[in-house]
């Protein structure tokens, strides 16, 4: 079997099809989505999970980020395994 290669530019959806765009156009729609989803059902809406495997600077900065960015308080991690 052949072995796929990674993709080397993201792709974004334009009528119905997946096209090659900048990083900041994928990261823009993405953060996009994430403020409509934010505006449209609250904050309760939106969740974030962090790995135990992660250092403490880099669980800190998600939480930082879930709680000032995303403006939600929907944070978990693998910590109890």
């Amino acid at each position: 079997m052949a072995r796929r290669s990674r993709l080397q530019t993201p792709l974004v959806r334009k009528d119905g099809a997946l096209v090659p765009a900048t990083w900041d156009e994928a990261i823009g729609r993405a953060a996009e989505g994430l403020r409509a989803v934010g505006t449209d059902h609250g904050p309760t809406a939106l969740g974030m999970f962090s790995c135990s495997k992660a250092t403490n600077e880099t669980n800190y900065l998600a939480q930082k980020f879930a709680r000032l960015v995303l403006e939600m308080n929907n944070i978990d991690s693998c910590n109890r395994t």
